[in-house]
């Protein structure tokens, strides 16, 4: 008489499954209807606070200036954000082929989190004047630090078996780094992607602060002289929904290039 076999563990969904999410969006929903209902009832200045609603309608009927900074912001925050990866990666590579460099570089990157980036920002612009480049810097430094620490340490976490077992083999450094350590790091690499990508809009916006012609940052200054409350509000908005939308592409991405990380089938 055959065992019956046990059912299979269930398929991790990751970020992306809805039960995840539907607490929060009933929590913004509930959120959403008290706001309505009290500027309503309160007779509130739209200038002071704009019903939702309000915010919805001027929204749309800017959507396309509004969409035209979107893109600008979009575009900083990626460039300066695969600037940023790009650094992280060279970096981190080289601190796990190297333990003195590791010792050297890990607390001058704990230290770099102590200078503010509002006291930066100002400093690029003199620098590098009123472009792109001031607005890319700072994205990539606001990025760098958790992208970098995530690579080190997932390089860090390698199964030292698997290291004994390779180089028992005869495998060089090289060969170790690829099959071991690298895989190792895809996890924590992931989990500092969504963590830097979210900061990563976070610093674009800063950066239009600053100084730019275009950018939903500049947009929300040029509505708040203008006391448009109810259109800086929709920037806002239009802002977090990047966030959100980028930070879901992260769990895209790995199931395309590392599914395995996740427990799920490719």
């Amino acid at each position: 008489m055959s065992r019956p076999t046990d059912p299979p563990p269930p398929r991790r969904t990751g970020g992306l499954h809805p039960s995840r999410w539907a607490p929060s969006v009933i929590l913004v929903a509930t959120v959403i209807a008290v706001w309505e209902t009290y500027v309503r009832l309160a007779d509130v200045s739209p200038r002071v606070l704009p019903a939702p609603s309000r915010v919805a309608a001027q929204g749309w009927a800017a959507r396309e200036v509004i969409a035209g900074h979107a893109a600008s912001t979009l575009q900083v925050t990626l460039v300066g954000f695969g600037l940023a990866l790009v650094v992280s990666w060279i970096i981190a590579t080289a601190v796990d082929f190297s333990p003195r460099l590791r010792r050297a570089v890990v607390p001058l990157l704990v230290i770099s989190q102590t200078v503010p980036i509002v006291a930066l920002a100002p400093l690029m612009i003199i620098w590098f004047g009123f472009g792109i480049v001031p607005k890319l810097l700072v994205v990539a430094l606001v990025t760098f630090f958790p992208t970098t620490v995530g690579l080190i340490e997932g390089f860090a976490s390698a199964d030292r078996e698997s290291d004994r077992l390779l180089r028992s083999m005869g495998a060089s450094r090289r060969q170790q780094f690829r099959y071991v350590r690298l895989p190792s790091a895809v996890p924590r690499f992931f989990t500092s992607l969504r963590i830097g990508i979210t900061y990563a809009v976070v610093g674009a916006v800063f950066s239009e602060y600053v100084g730019a012609t275009s950018g939903l940052g500049i947009y929300m200054s040029q509505q708040k002289n203008a006391f448009r409350t109810d259109l800086v509000l929709a920037a806002v908005v239009v802002t977090a929904l990047c966030s959100i939308a980028l930070f879901l592409s992260t769990y895209v991405v790995e199931r395309l290039v590392a599914p395995w990380a996740r427990g799920e089938e490719p």
